[in-house]
Parts: structure tokens; sequence; C-alpha cells
């Protein structure tokens, strides 16, 4: 008969690391601790380090006290962030790794207040368990208005000739324009602005194609625009329009070797990023004639030394990124990045998280009580594992009538992860960085669908969560292959767990579970369910499997509170019990 392992000592085993982990290989790297409440259990404190509209203060304060600090410098910003729960920027602060660092862990979230994140060290938020959330959508007709505006008024002009005039020249001959009208517009990323660019560039008469190797054909196609290869784009434009984030591979995109790929007199806007073009290159580009016109709102050293030839530059368009800059796109930038930042130390799941499991809010709501079942179903399964060898391979299964393309997991299994590695570890696990510390812990988590026929009303019937190559603590929970297998349902809103090994059972997974393995006789539940009474343990669900009449089965029983050692070993005494665990969900 298994020995009865209490939570505690099951803790006290795995979190000593002067002796080798019995379940997972402690790796002599850095250990990082975060922490998960904010300081004393009073408000969280929110860092909000450069301007935010009004309507996104006041609902920050609401939840949180807010600390407004702008214009600070890096080793300002490092002493400040270490007494704050979450830290709200725009593009002029960079959030690198000493920030992190400088955090003690105590860094939950970073809220971006735009859509690009090129200034967050997205790698070291992810290792420190730090969210990293933005604001989307709140600024995406702004940013793509102004790209119009900029296309229109570079193609006519304007504010060459609105500065000319105002010099008190008149210079019609001059200033003489090019219709946009027939003329093709290259848009290069096909995002949230990119498109909306596209259908207001449709409506001004012109021929729209863009690049985006991962923009889907079938969006492409409703707007009435040809998705090309960026060789087409560059080759075939009149007009180009940038939407790309800046990453390693759309660093200065825009250099001598493309445009002179170009068609010569192309006109180039860029609303996205400054260093997605080579600005030097560019410079040459428009002196040789190649660019005919530039319209820029952003550059890659903000705000551009005063004597920039390239602002300066005749045919050049500038203005000071003014891309979200309307009153609408402020407070609503505003109210997304703190509606997403108080949520997120909520403890809600961000559907504006960049570095975590991103799915749509609707699917987040269907999937919210299969999250938890997951998480659970995880930790279960890791307390049942026994031995030195460690746990290497997970599989988790997802039974489902929904076919596969309709059927995101990502969250189910970072939560799988969650459960599998926090209840053993001294690392705080969380949607952003489950991946990261599997993988530098040496588990592979494989995932299978197995596709059920029926009516895809739920989004999954069951998931099974496996752990292969270890020894168990309670040996009927390995299957027929040895692995140990524990199996879950959402009933009526509820976890529950479904089946040990191959024993059916049926236990809410609230509180925490005991499973006992005893000869199938009368008055086995009376006798545990009189000890557990007797103790003032209330026992909130209890269910019995067994392979057939009068053998073995399994007895699972859902308890409300931890019972004592004393109460537990009772219970193990119990003679026809012939094996037992208590597991702390």
């Amino acid at each position: 008969m298994a020995t009865p392992l209490s939570l505690s000592s099951l803790f006290t085993s795995r979190l000593n690391t002067t002796t080798p982990s019995s379940v997972f290989p402690i790796q002599r790297r850095r250990r990082i601790i975060l922490v998960t409440s904010s300081a004393g259990g009073g408000k969280p404190t929110i860092l909000v380090a450069e301007k935010l509209g009004q309507a996104g203060i006041d609902l920050l304060k609401k939840y949180a006290n807010v600390d407004c600090s702008y214009d600070l410098s890096l080793e300002e910003l490092c002493t400040k962030i270490s007494l704050c729960d979450a830290l709200i920027v725009r593009s002029g602060t960079k959030v690198g790794r000493d920030v992190f660092e400088s955090s003690r862990g105590r860094l939950k979230v970073v809220g971006r207040a735009g859509v690009g994140i090129d200034n967050v060290d997205l790698a070291a938020a992810t290792e420190y368990g730090c969210l990293v959330v933005n604001a989307p959508t709140a600024n995406t007709v702004a940013a793509a208005e102004h790209g119009i505006a900029l296309l229109t008024s570079m193609a006519r002009n304007v504010a060459q000739a609105d500065a000319s005039i105002k010099a008190g020249k008149w210079m019609r001959n001059k200033y003489v324009g090019v219709s946009l009208v027939g003329k093709t517009l290259a848009v290069l990323g096909f995002g949230k602005v990119g498109s909306e660019v596209a259908r207001r560039a449709r409506g001004l008469g012109m021929h729209v194609i863009t690049h985006d190797p991962y923009a889907p054909a079938d969006r492409a196609r409703a707007i009435g625009v040809e998705l090309v290869s960026f060789e087409v784009a560059i080759s075939t434009a009149d007009f180009i329009s940038l939407h790309l984030p800046l990453t390693a591979a759309t660093s200065k995109m825009l250099n001598d070797e493309t445009f002179a790929r170009m068609k010569k007199g192309v006109r180039i806007v860029n609303v996205a990023r400054g260093g997605v073009i080579d600005e030097e290159a560019l410079l040459r580009a428009l002196d040789s004639g190649i660019v005919a016109q530039a319209a820029l709102d952003v550059f890659t050293v903000e705000p551009p030394v005063k004597d920039n030839k390239l602002v300066l530059h005749e045919n050049v368009t500038a203005t000071p990124h003014l891309g979200a800059s309307t009153m609408e796109a402020q407070e609503g930038v505003a109210i997304e990045v703190a509606e997403a930042v108080v949520g997120a130390l909520r403890g809600e799941l961000a559907a504006t998280a960049v570095n975590a499991p991103m799915v749509p809010p609707e699917v987040m709501r269907e999937l919210k009580p299969y999250v938890v079942l997951a998480e659970k179903l995880g930790r279960l399964a890791v307390q049942l594992v026994t031995g030195g060898s460690g746990v290497y391979a997970v599989k988790v299964t997802y039974a489902s009538s929904r076919a596969p393309d309709d059927l995101d997991t990502r969250l189910l299994r970072a939560m799988v992860i969650k459960g599998l590695i926090e209840p053993i570890s001294s690392v705080f696990i969380n949607l952003v960085n489950s991946d990261y510390i599997a993988k530098q812990r040496g588990v592979k988590i494989s995932e299978e669908r197995m596709v059920l026929d029926g009516t895809p009303a739920n989004p999954i019937e069951y998931i099974t969560v496996r752990i292969a190559n270890v020894e168990s603590r309670f040996a009927s929970a390995l299957s027929e292959s040895g692995e140990i297998k524990v199996e879950g349902r959402v009933k009526q809103g509820v976890p529950s767990l479904t089946k040990v090994g191959l024993f059916g059972v049926d236990v809410s997974l609230e509180g925490s579970v005991i499973l006992c393995r005893q000869v199938d006789q009368p008055g086995m539940i009376g006798k545990v369910a009189s000890i557990l009474g007797d103790e003032n343990v209330n026992v909130s669900f209890m269910s019995v499997g067994r392979i057939a009449p009068g053998q073995q089965a399994v007895m699972a029983i859902g308890v409300d509170e931890q019972p004592s050692k004393e109460t537990l070993k009772k219970i193990e005494d119990i003679s026809a019990i012939e094996e037992f665990v208590f597991l702390k969900l």
C-alpha cells in the first residue's frame, strides 16, 4: 500500500534545491520568483510613464493607486518599477530587460497605449512572467485616416504649396500634382490599419495590391484587394503605403536594393515605424528621382535632429508621429489599454495580450470553464508522479465534435502546463511564461485532437492528460500503456474528474480529492464518509468506479478542507483499501 504523502511534504521535497527533484530536473539557472499580489494586500500600483487620456486615468484610479510620472530616465524608471504592479507606456519609453530585472518579480503587466510593441522586450517580459497588452483597435481608424491624408496631400503638394503661399509666393506651375484614380497602391502589411487604408484607397478609385505573408487571401478578396508577392508589390506600385511592425525581418526593409527595383517616380507613405525604411537610402532615392515623393509620419529617431536632411527635403511631407493623434483615438486608446491592464491585474484573460495565447473574447468566454479544467487536470496528474525519473513527456488530448480549425486550444495548453509545473516549483506560472518554463525544464508537451461524431454544442467533450515514462504514487492511475492518465469534463459549467487510469469516476474538481483503490464491498462509502465527518471535513462529491462487481474499485472523494494527517491515516488503515492518495487542487 502506498504511504500517504501530505501536500506540505510534497512541496518540501520539490523545493529542496540541495537534492535532485523527484518530478522535474532542477537546472542550475537563475531562479525567477514572481510576486502575485500587491504589497500589503492593498490596491495595486500602476505607473503611467507617458501621457494618457484622462478617461483612461479615471478608469485606473477606480481600481488602483496611479502614479503619473512622465519623462523618466532609465535609472528613474528602474528605481520606481520595483514598487509597481503595472506599467503603462506609449512609444517613447523603452521597457527592456533591465526594467523587468529591477521589478524583482512584482511587475505583472505592461500596457502599451497603442499598437506597436517594439519598445518592449517581449522575451524578457515572458521570462519574468509579465503580461504585455496593447490597444490595437482604438486608433486603427485614426492611423488609416492619417495615412490617406498624407497620401492625398503628397500627391497634390498640399504642404509645400501651403508653405509657399504663406511666404508670399504664388507658384501654381511648380506644384502641379498627380491624380490617384487608376493608380496602383501597394499596401505593405495588411493588418488592421493596412486593411482600412486599402478600403479607403479603393474608394478613391485606386487599384490596391497588398503584400503580407500572414494575411488570409479571403480577407483581401473580401475588400477587393489583390494579395501579391513582395517583389510584385514594390516593382508595380505607383504608391507604396507601409503598415508593418518593426522587427528583425522588417528593419530597413526599404533600402538601396529595394528602391532600385521600384518603378521610377514611386511615391511612399509611412505611418508605421521609422525603422522599416533606411532613411539614408531614401534620401539617395529622392535625390536620384527613383522616389518622386515621400510622406513620413515616423522616423528612426524621434524627434529627428533639427537639420535632418530627409525632413528638410523639398519632396518630403513630414508630420510628428500624428497617426493616432485625434481626440477620439486618444481617449479610445486610453480606455482600451486601461481596461486591459485592470483586467490583467484582476486575473482575467486578456484578448489584447501580445505575449500570451491570443484568442477572441467570444472564444475566451466559451472556453473559460475548460481553462479551469485543463489546469486542474495538470495539477492532479503531476501530484500522482513519484520516483526520480523526472517528467519529460506529456500528452494532452482534446475530444470534440468540432472541426480542428474551429477549436483554439492554445489557452488550454498553457493552463495544463501551469497545472503541471506550479505545484512542484517555486516559479509562478501564468499564461505568459508557461511555454518558456516548460521548455526551460525540458518538458515536451504534445497535443492531439479526437474528432467525435455529434452536434458541436460544446467546444470540448473531454480533456485527457497523460504523463509517460514515470512511476505513479497511485498505481490505479496508470493506463494500459503504463502512462499516468486523468480525464475530465465540464458538467453544467463545473469541471469534473471523470476517469483515473482505467477507472471511471465522477467528482467535481473543487477543493481537494482523495483517491482510494479498494475491494468492492458494501459499506466502504459509509466508512470513509464517517471518518471524514467525525473530523469535520465536508465531503462535496463522492464517486466509485469499478471494473466489475465484487472486484477492485476506485473511490474518488471531493473534500472542501484539507484533512489532517491523522484523518488520512485512518482512511488508509481501513483493511479493504489497497491504495490511497490525497491530491490538493
